[in-house]
């Protein structure tokens, strides 16, 4: 139950350490506060002007409420109650549904789902049911377009035929029928469509590093305006005509700071429209018109944002806003098609966000909500712009937030760099900033060079310099700015930092190990080479302009041996401060194996580390119970190493959560020199032998659960096993059909009746798969929704058959406790041949539904350092040793889940 504001200060005053320093700070504010879900946010009108949407806590989670435009907040009702919280949605043009979008566990593979606000609610959920537009495993959907004419369509972007690419798709909201309208074989990164829904443009990446935009005639694309890979171009909108685009772009030898410009795509003319008129920053963005399409607005972001009216409509609506709302970073978040309603979100650096109803034909405000009304923003602190010089005398731009009520003088410092790093910070609310300024530390947030926002000269200036190089500079000439003006302790500085920020804070603590005494890396790369070889295969057409250029090419005998010396991982022994990780499981971009691989090596050298993992998160924390553990866990290390203030209550709940992602560092294992050996011989050794005389016809049934980002998936398997012939080679076919929430989808493997090596296998359902083997090559093709694309993989050896052909293999094995052995698959998700080690641990008799079953318990460990495939699998003890249950983990694409099978019936055939 939530305290009252009054009570909690109390509370909190009473709990404060004495000292004559802390007693000046205000208030301890309850971390809940900063880190809790906000009670609202995202607020929406409909097109129609009749509905206001929001984003509030349902059972817990953060989901979508509807409620009627002049109604009270309490009217609201919600509209989904998604088991993690939902941070995207829009109305449709009619204003008929929601739709938002979606991923598992963090794996950043979205859907996209639609509601209809109107519904009857379910009685089991409460809400009106959500619909899976996308309903593709293992696919990211990209919104393109959401056409003002035909209002029940939206325009799609999937990567199911390959997942570098997504071709483009129109989806029906109302029925989700799906129909493609471009196969796109050209490497487009992405298309433009004007607000009608026509494609008339696309996006793509040069082989040189640069990009270029192209013009559409029908399957033909015409090159229309390209740009180096050390300049941009960005699609910004359509003239009201719709006859040009506007453009931002920065080309030309004598540009740096980036530009609002017009395109025409009939001949490839631009015009210049218009840039900072204080010439600081680059184009910040454009507003256009609902209810016109005219441009009406543009922005800058400097040290704040500078708006620019275009007529004298909008002069008068941003003089009635700042005349009526208090002084804070405005945004228009939303408007009625006719203009008449704008939802108007302001935030200020002490105030997270606040959202107003501007009837703009009455000049009327009225405040909607507080996203966190029981912060008290008289106790925040301010943030101020300020400059430093960097040592080869570069402006730096930075954000400062010290500490209210206590002298600017000797205060511990936490020095916050930002991820990317090609992004920015900027001023306004930041949670942590003012979390850690509360509990008595100064933040500094610097705009190192490679910052993006401030000119290309300064973007680039940071290519190839990670680590030991001027980004990092940038960074410790900050902290001794702030030293030298007596603001910090220099002998109380933390780094902490997320992404690229967190690479730089093991950079910190690695590269200037006197300058902090402890750092906090988040979701952190330790090793470059073993990040950059991560990527998801989606993001590789953008590795060349991008990664490989701007900081190196694992590939280049040079660059490897630059990403080496700028890796923290191989520099621990300069370690010398505690370090507290910080990592999701399930993080697609930075992959728990470079958090992992810096605590060993730590724990290895004796130095002070401790570690946390959330196993339902990705690339930075989600969930409010992961952000409140954080905080304690933050806090408490803080305070330890510089002296800073705790707050000493911790509810039972949220301490049993901290206690359960707190990794014992002990228990983290990193691939040795005998897996390194295994791994050697499961890659081309001999593969164990099967004997496919042990197998006989039968048919089981199996129940199956898919646990993944906090759902649960069940449905039913049946295997069936017979005597088959393929272009007369004598096999076994197994069949598994599964009957899923999606629909039905079989698998069939046919494998050597003699050997149980694989020889066919061919999938059907919700995607298709035919492969054929040989012992040297795997050839055919995989697909969905009609597009395919080939496989086609030269081995080194042979390999055993994956999924239901791998189990009833390991039925024909010559089990027994102890056996252990190695051998390899393919795995067509992946495309990659996956050594493993099998190891049989014990014995156990298990109750199932299917029966109990004396059982041989078997341990998959995969070597490759990917864990999904791990898991325990029970088998029967008997000779054949069919599958009674299994427990395997999930891919981090899949949310990083599990799959557990049962054995639920078995006849003879």
């Amino acid at each position: 139950m939530r305290r009252t504001l009054l009570s909690l200060m109390l509370v909190l005053l009473a709990l404060a350490p004495a000292g004559a320093v802390f007693a000046e700070l205000p208030p301890l504010i309850d971390r809940e506060l900063f880190f809790g879900d906000p009670e609202f946010s995202g607020a929406q009108i409909s097109p129609d002007g009749q509905s206001i949407s929001f984003i509030k806590p349902y059972k817990g989670v953060r989901n979508i409420w509807v409620k009627a435009r002049e109604a009270a907040f309490e009217s609201a009702r919600p509209v989904t109650a998604d088991e993690q919280p939902v941070f995207g949605y829009f109305w449709s043009q009619d204003s008929r549904y929601l739709l938002y979008v979606q991923d598992k566990g963090g794996n950043e593979d979205f859907h996209v789902y639609a509601v209809d606000p109107k519904a009857k609610a379910e009685k089991e959920t409460g809400v009106p049911p959500a619909r899976d537009l996308t309903p593709l495993e293992n696919v990211r959907a990209a919104i393109y377009a959401v056409p003002e004419k035909t209002p029940d369509t939206i325009i799609v972007g999937l990567n199911d035929r390959e997942p570098r690419y997504h071709d483009v798709y129109k989806v029906s909201i109302s029925t989700g029928k799906r129909e493609l309208m471009v196969e796109n074989t050209q490497n487009v990164g992405f298309w433009i469509f004007d607000r009608d829904g026509n494609l008339r443009l696309a996006f793509r990446q040069k082989e040189d590093g640069g990009n270029e935009i192209l013009r559409v005639e029908g399957e033909k694309l015409v090159p229309i305006y390209d740009v180096t890979y050390l300049e941009d171009v960005t699609p910004v909108g359509f003239t009201v005509d719709q006859k040009k685009v506007y453009i931002e772009t920065n080309k030309g030898d004598g540009v740096d700071l980036s530009r609002l410009m017009l395109l025409d795509p009939a001949t490839g003319k631009t015009e210049f429209v218009e840039s900072d008129p204080e010439k600081q920053v680059d184009f910040g963005g454009a507003a256009f018109s609902d209810a016109t399409d005219e441009l009406i607005a543009t922005f800058y972001v400097g040290d704040r944002t500078r708006i620019y009216p275009k007529n004298a409509e909008t002069k008068r609506d941003l003089d009635r806003i700042r005349k009526n709302l208090p002084d804070g970073e405005i945004r228009i978040s939303s408007t009625s098609e006719d203009g008449r309603y704008w939802i108007v979100g302001l935030s200020r650096d002490v105030d997270p966000g606040s959202a107003y109803l501007y009837d703009r034909k009455a000049g009327k405000f009225d405040l909607l909500y507080r996203s966190r009304p029981d912060l008290p923003s008289e106790h925040l602190a301010e943030m101020q712009a300020i400059r430093y010089k960097a040592r080869d005398g570069m402006e730096i731009p930075a954000y400062l937030t010290l500490p209210r009520g206590v002298p600017a003088k000797n205060l511990p410092l936490v020095l916050h760099p930002h991820g990317g790093p090609w992004a920015r910070d900027t001023w306004g609310y930041d949670s942590y900033a003012q979390y850690l300024a509360n509990r008595g530390y100064a933040v500094l947030q610097p705009n190192f060079r490679s910052s993006s926002g401030y000119g290309k000269k300064f973007l680039n200036s940071g290519n190839k310099e990670w680590g030991i190089g001027a980004m990092q500079h940038d960074l410790t000439d900050g902290v001794k700015y702030l030293i030298k003006e007596g603001i910090a302790d220099a002998k109380r500085v933390c780094i902490f930092g997320g992404s690229y920020g967190g690479y730089a804070t093991l950079a910190g603590v690695t590269y200037t190990p006197d300058l902090y005494a402890c750092g906090i890396p988040y979701v952190a790369p330790s090793n470059l080479i073993t990040l950059i070889e991560s990527f998801p295969a989606y993001w590789r057409p953008w590795l060349k302009g991008s990664w490989y250029l701007r900081v190196g090419d694992p590939e280049v005998e040079a660059d490897r041996a630059d990403l080496i010396a700028r890796s923290p991982l191989f520099k621990v022994d300069q370690i010398k401060v505690p370090l507290l990780v910080v990592h999701g499981a399930n993080d697609p971009r930075v992959k728990q194996a470079e958090s992992d691989q810096i605590v060993v090596a730590l724990r290895e050298k004796k130095k002070a580390v401790e570690y946390i993992n959330a196993p339902d998160e990705g690339h930075g924390f989600r969930s409010p119970d992961n952000r409140m553990a954080l905080a304690v866990a933050m806090e408490r290390f803080l305070a330890k190493h510089l002296g800073g203030r705790a707050q000493p209550d911790v509810p039972e709940t949220l301490a049993r959560h901290l206690s359960g992602i707190t990794v014992d560092i002990a228990s983290v294992k990193l691939p040795g020199k005998e897996d390194e050996a295994l791994l050697a011989a499961a890659s081309t050794g001999p593969l164990p032998a099967a004997d496919g005389s042990k197998i006989a016809p039968v048919s089981m049934d199996y129940s199956t659960t898919l646990a993944m980002g906090g759902r649960n998936i069940d449905f039913k398997v049946n295997r069936a096993i017979e005597a088959a012939e393929v272009d007369g080679r004598k096999c076994w076919r197994i069949v598994d059909t599964a009957e899923t929430p999606m629909g039905t989808q079989t698998d069939v493997y046919a494998v050597d009746a003699a050997t149980l090596a694989p020889v066919q296998r061919e999938v059907n359902g919700m995607g298709t798969l035919q492969l054929t083997y040989s012992p040297g090559s795997i050839k055919g093709e995989m697909g969905q929704s009609g597009q395919t694309m080939g496989i086609a993989q030269d081995l080194q050896a042979p390999v055993m058959a994956d999924g239901p052909g791998l189990e009833v293999a390991l039925a024909a094995l010559p089990l027994a406790e102890g056996y252990t052995t190695t051998l390899r698959y393919f795995e067509p998700l992946s495309q990659k041949v996956r050594p493993v080690k099998l190891t049989v641990t014990g014995k156990a008799t298990l109750e199932v539904a299917g029966g109990s079953f004396p059982t041989l318990v078997v341990e998959i460990a995969p070597l490759d350092g990917d864990e999904a495939g791990r898991g325990t699998i029970h088998v029967m003890a008997s000779s054949p040793h069919h599958v009674v249950k299994s427990e395997v983990k999930l891919p981090a694409m899949m949310g990083g889940g599990t799959r557990v099978t049962e054995l639920a019936a078995r006849a003879k055939r």
